[in-house]
């Protein structure tokens, strides 16, 4: 679903900055050769990831989700020098395209992959995240939060992705949907929860931005 004009987008992703040619690439190879690109970040939303992370300048990265790894790259540019990234995955077929990509981008040495089950991979991470990306299966959304959230440093920020499910979390629901009704719960649970601030941008398919207090 597009919640804005596709001239609106166009002109959106004309005056932002400009997609880096190594993410193009990507972006090509992932249409080419993957399942379900649509997943992608994209240009605009992976500009912003970009830019975020920039004013963060987080020493440490929790992405839960990494599919062909757009968004992490996008993240990483705004690493500290000595930052190291995590991103979890499920997907093995997937293990070697990101990682060639994650070498070519130059940060390869700082991001760390993990492949399996975050649910379980979590509790291993023993650190704090300055940044942490939750875009994976939906249905999880509020345990990955429930996880994370005393692994973030104070001031930290959680992204969520998809969290607008292509409007469905304004639409009747349907019977045989899982997500939407998860998602629903996820987007009341980060409003109401004291001990981060809020605020869902619509920007794709939803973006939630929430900084710990």
């Amino acid at each position: 679903m597009h919640f804005i004009s596709k001239d609106i987008e166009s002109y959106v992703d004309n005056h932002s900055e400009d997609e880096p040619e190594l993410l193009k690439e990507l972006s090509r190879e992932t249409h080419l050769q993957v399942l379900r690109p649509r997943m992608l970040s994209g240009h605009f939303q992976g500009r912003f990831l970009s830019l975020l992370s920039k004013i963060i300048a987080p020493k440490t990265i929790l992405e839960i989700g990494t599919y062909t790894g757009y968004s992490a790259i996008c993240m990483a540019e705004g690493l500290a020098a000595d930052g190291q990234l995590h991103t979890i995955d499920i997907n093995e077929e997937l293990y070697d395209f990101q990682r060639r990509f994650f070498d070519k981008s130059g940060y390869g040495a700082q991001i760390i992959q993990h492949l399996g089950s975050a649910l379980d991979i979590i509790p291993t991470l023993d650190m704090s995240f300055d940044l942490v990306f939750i875009d994976a299966d939906k249905e999880n959304y509020p345990a990955y939060f429930d996880l994370v959230i005393d692994k973030v440093a104070p001031k930290g920020v959680i992204l969520s992705d998809n969290v607008l499910w292509s409007g469905k979390v304004v639409e009747p629901l349907d019977p045989k949907d899982k997500s939407t009704p998860v998602l629903l719960e996820f987007n009341k649970k980060l409003k109401e929860d004291p001990r981060v601030d809020t605020v869902l941008l619509p920007i794709r398919d939803g973006l939630t931005l929430s900084r710990k207090v």
